[in-house]
């Protein structure tokens, strides 16, 4: 069974004879320098569930058109209190159920909600494999992982388009699903055969204790509030106008839902699902601007960048694939370099700084785009963004390790990730809706042009359906239209820049050899928690 550092360092302390008075420090920073062969086979676990994960985010980015196409949808594509390895178990299975679903999907229907469970499992498995790492590997080391945890991302990211664009153009988009099954198949049987890690306190409750601990009532605020704010931008200005009763009210609901759970959060910390007390840390805001415009605005790039290529250029999907190559790669060398240097240097600040200023120029070039644009420009481009990108994005991960005590950790993490999905998910919305209106006022009073075709999904063929005669026009509109969308990704990656300037300069090398007297507060605080969670 693979054995975690924490784990190991827990067998040491029950054989030492430490004063009660003496809190227990967890050694996280005296562990295996990443020599031992169980720490890298619990690390290859924990990047094939990171690899999974990002697979599926970018493997539809080419295959969305067609499958707009297909069901007639442009806009449907929108999507510790329990141990460790139960809850990545549990997600990865539900990542391969609805992976299974989303691949015999008869309809825009249930694939949306294939999709939707989709990201409850891949959250999980996301989640999970970060905290692992938090188990396993010291603080100062853990800036290489994590930039191999990058390049992984960018390894799948690379072969997500690739692979999907392959399957959609000469088998059908069905198998960028079917893919998943034998990949998280292997990530369940390594996760139930190897992987052991210490439980907590918590994790020994009762169930009805458990059932106490969760933030039913913000969870039930929530989730509203945020459907309704999706069901707004999707529908404003397409299905109804702006200033049409039903979007209103969806508004103002989720505007009051959502502004509820925030003062629910506030009102009852102890079971807060975004602990009030982790915000309180300069650093803490900082990452989550960094996270939400860093996460936004790559997504953008990904779901828009192929629509560009197929829609202006006329390529297929497999094309379209092989051009995101540039920013692919080059995310996996910014994220050893930043990951290797933020490990041997200590201070991560400098480094992402700049790296979130190339990403801004490279993204600023890429609004630029015109109908005929060389190949060397739409390569230098992506390489100049990516590059960027990759520097920046274990960074938010990494800070709130290095300024959390250890019990927040997870709770920080989970709110990273948490900005993660929320930021790529809502602007994925907002750019498809500036997208559609944008094409709907440039086109609208063209003759034969129908409103419908727009907003019925017709992402790669609208210059086949109308006029040839059109066909310029309908180009430069969709050139148009896609640079628009592309300058919204661009003012993300500008609010990046700002939360990048603000974070402390901390020094994660420290934790090397200065950390015993800090980690030893936060495991005595860790289990004061513990002890009262397991009384209540």
């Amino acid at each position: 069974m693979i054995e975690t550092g924490s784990q190991k360092q827990q067998n040491v302390n029950m054989a030492s004879s430490e004063s009660p008075a003496t809190p227990t420090i967890p050694q996280n920073d005296n562990t295996s320098d990443l020599t031992s062969v169980k720490t890298w086979l619990f690390l290859i676990l924990v990047l094939l569930g990171s690899f999974l994960v990002a697979l599926d985010r970018s493997i539809v980015s080419t295959a969305i058109p067609v499958i707009t196409d297909e069901f007639n949808a442009l806009s449907s594509y929108d999507l510790y209190l329990l141990p460790v390895k139960t809850v990545l178990l549990t997600s990865s299975l539900i990542f391969e159920a609805a992976s299974a679903l989303c691949g015999v999907a008869p309809n825009s229907t249930a694939f949306i909600v294939g999709r939707a469970i989709c990201g409850v499992g891949a959250a999980g498995i996301f989640a999970g494999s970060i905290v692992c790492i938090i188990y396993a590997v010291p603080l100062h080391i853990r800036p290489r992982v994590q930039g191999f945890f990058g390049a992984f991302f960018g390894v799948a990211s690379i072969s997500g388009p690739l692979i999907g664009g392959g399957l959609t153009s000469r088998v059908t988009w069905r198998w960028c699903f079917y893919l998943n099954l034998p990949i998280s198949s292997v990530a369940i049987a390594v996760i139930a055969l190897l992987l052991k890690i210490p439980d907590r306190d918590t994790t020994k409750l009762p169930l009805s204790k458990k059932l106490k601990k969760l933030d039913f009532v913000g969870t039930a605020l929530f989730i509203p509030g945020f459907v309704c704010l999706l069901l707004a931008l999707q529908w404003g200005g397409q299905t109804y106008t702006w200033n049409e009763w039903r979007i209103i009210i969806l508004l103002a609901f989720a505007g009051v839902l959502l502004a509820a759970f925030a003062a629910i959060q506030i009102w009852m910390p102890a079971t807060a699902t975004l602990s009030p007390r982790i915000f309180k840390q300069r650093s803490v805001l900082s990452a989550i601007l960094v996270t939400f415009g860093i996460s936004a605005g790559n997504f953008i790039f990904v779901y828009y960048l192929p629509t560009w290529f197929q829609s202006v250029q006329g390529v297929d999907s497999a094309q379209s694939g092989i051009r995101l190559l540039p920013t692919m790669i080059k995310m996996i060398v910014g994220s050893l370099v930043g990951g290797f240097t933020n490990s041997k240097v200590g201070y991560y600040t400098l480094l992402v700084i700049v790296g979130s200023c190339l990403m801004s120029v490279g993204a600023g070039l890429i609004t630029t785009f015109p109908l005929d644009t060389s190949s060397g420009k739409w390569i230098g481009y992506q390489i100049l963004y990516g590059i960027g990108m990759d520097v920046c994005f274990q960074v938010p991960n990494l800070t709130v390790q290095a300024v959390l005590p250890k019990m927040d950790v997870p709770i920080g993490l989970s709110l990273m990730l948490f900005c993660n999905l929320l930021a790529s998910t809502i602007f994925v919305s907002v750019g498809e809706n500036v997208l559609s209106n944008q094409l709907l006022s440039r086109l609208t009073g063209m003759p034969g042009f129908d409103p419908s075709l727009v907003t019925s999904g017709v992402a790669t063929s609208l210059v086949d359906i109308l006029p040839l005669q059109f066909r310029q026009t309908i180009l430069v509109a969709y050139n148009k239209s896609l640079q628009e969308v592309f300058c919204i990704a661009l003012i993300l990656c500008c609010i990046s820049v700002l939360g990048c300037a603000t974070l402390e300069w901390k020094n994660v090398k420290k934790g090397k050899n200065n950390m015993a007297t800090a980690e030893a507060a936060a495991e005595a605080q860790e289990k004061k928690f513990d002890s009262s969670a397991a009384e209540k």
